[in-house]
């Protein structure tokens, strides 16, 4: 079929998806509770839904005061029995693939069920309205007209009895269906290549001479791909590579520190950046606007969504139909991937109530709280962007960390541990950027600062060249979904950090 026929036939069959997406934006209360029921009665028969008596519940309040909510440890037990092949433990389908996912600093695996019905209903569904979004808001695309470039994990996938484990990108570009794996490049066996540097090398010989119209992948990792093909080619600007290259899919990281770098490397022609918001649990929102901070929140994926505010003791868990703007909320879910009240660590706020949109703020671990400063990663995110555009700097990575107060003549204060693609002509001046940005974004940390009363101004270190690959390399976390620890409440991290030896 001609790629112009087939671009035009697969945006009119995308685009039939909005007025589902409209039912729910219409009616996003009543959705999601159905979507409550119908996970309740599908796992009825379950042993979670024996022990919690699945058939008698009728509504979210009996569902709420029966159902315990739970953190990972606590249902690890049974995710192990079911690697082991006892089935019909928390979802009434076998389970034959687990998400491994090791967290950020932790070296404690986690495997994160994914049944068939998250697989197509969640991850799958998500990724085409992920494309049906972006084609409504651009009805000229010319997006099918090419190939999509993605950059999944770099592990791959590992049997164990019966079932699977592995990065929820291996799983996901395992079981791609036709129609997607004809649009993609790389082929699923340079995709699920264990080696990250060999697998960079093999991308690249397959990608460079396909017409990319699309790019998928991690932020950081994807810079790295980036960089690496216009090294090989000899070019600075990608559209002497892809010239009908026209957006950019990303999540897992936060895209702004990096996206001064990507504005050089797209220089000659504007390109769309569409940020997603999924996980091993689950997919969750998706930009559905051209130049947007915010993304919507999607609610007929088979994900029940609860909120718990944070640091306001006195309110417990609410529906979404309680949320406000502006406030942070833990986030809860229940999936068709059978997590029943799983708190899965993410911290969100609403910018929009109609339809629902939102934002993501940090990780319910991942602060620096040490001095009642009160930093979240989006603080931190936001001005190292500033600063670096600012000075007209790239970064690699950064981490921050506390500095405890030693004696009573001392400050606290906060170590930036920061590796310069480009190192900032004057680091005081960076550094002085970097406070009163920071200053501007969050008044407890503003406060704390306030004549040095508690806290001095921020110490840069600068990290040595490849610091945080070394650390990933020597952690076995290169590539694909794994990320580097913002945030920080203790010094351990940064203490590794600062050991390693080159």
């Amino acid at each position: 079929m001609p790629f112009p026929l087939f671009n035009s036939i697969a945006s009119w069959f995308l685009k039939k998806r909005i007025h589902q997406i409209e039912l729910f934006l219409k009616y996003p209360v009543e959705v999601q509770q159905e979507v409550l029921m119908d996970l309740i009665s599908f796992a009825k028969n379950t042993k979670m839904g024996y022990k919690y008596d699945f058939t008698s519940i009728k509504s979210y309040t009996e569902f709420k005061e029966r159902v315990p909510i739970r953190s990972y440890e606590e249902i690890a037990e049974d995710i192990n029995k079911s690697r082991e092949g006892e089935d019909n433990l928390f979802w009434p389908t076998k389970i034959k693939w687990y998400a491994k996912s090791s967290g950020t600093t932790d070296s404690r695996s986690k495997f994160i069920p994914v049944s068939t019905e998250a697989l197509e209903n969640c991850h799958y569904k998500a990724g085409k309205d992920m494309l049906s979004l972006y084609i409504n808001n651009n009805t000229n695309t010319q997006l099918f007209t090419g190939k999509s470039l993605r950059l999944g994990g770099s592990q791959e996938l590992h049997q164990n009895q019966q079932n699977y484990f592995g990065d929820l990108s291996s799983i996901i570009i395992d079981n791609m269906p036709l129609w997607a794996e004809i649009n993609s490049t790389p082929s699923m066996r340079v995709s699920l290549m264990p080696d990250w540097d060999s697998k960079i090398k093999a991308i690249l010989n397959e990608s460079l001479s396909e017409n990319v119209t699309s790019l998928v992948g991690v932020p950081s990792w994807m810079l790295v791909l980036l960089n690496q093909g216009l090294k090989k080619m000899d070019k600075s600007d990608i559209f002497d590579i892809w010239p009908n290259v026209e957006v950019y899919f990303h999540g897992g990281v936060s895209f702004r520190p990096y996206k001064n770098q990507y504005d050089q490397i797209f220089s000659s022609n504007p390109i769309h950046y569409y940020e997603i918001y999924n996980a091993s649990e689950g997919f969750f929102a998706i930009q559905d606007q051209n130049d947007s901070d915010d993304l919507l929140l999607m609610l007929d994926y088979g994900i029940f969504y609860e909120f718990i505010p944070v640091n306001r003791e006195k309110e417990s868990i609410i529906q979404i139909q309680d949320v406000k703007l502006f406030v942070e909320y833990e986030l809860v879910i229940t999936t068709n991937g059978g997590l029943w009240r799983y708190r899965i660590g993410d911290v969100i706020r609403f910018t929009s109530l109609s339809p629902y949109r939102i934002q993501i703020t940090g990780r319910t671990k991942h602060f620096i709280n040490a001095f009642g400063e009160e930093v979240v990663v989006e603080n931190t995110d936001r001005a190292i962007e500033e600063a670096s555009v600012q000075t007209g700097v790239k970064i690699v990575d950064y981490t921050v960390a506390p500095i405890y107060i030693s004696n009573s003549n001392s400050r606290g204060s906060h170590e930036w541990l920061i590796e310069f693609k480009d190192m900032p002509n004057n680091l005081d001046m960076f550094a002085k950027m970097l406070d009163q940005k920071l200053r501007e974004l969050n008044s407890d940390y503003d406060a704390k600062r306030y004549k040095n009363i508690t806290m001095s101004s921020p110490k840069i270190s600068v990290a040595q060249s490849g610091l945080f690959d070394r650390w990933q390399r020597n952690s076995n976390r290169i590539g694909g979904q794994h990320k580097i620890q913002r945030l920080s409440n203790d010094r351990k991290f940064i203490e590794n950090l600062l050991k390693i030896d080159f």
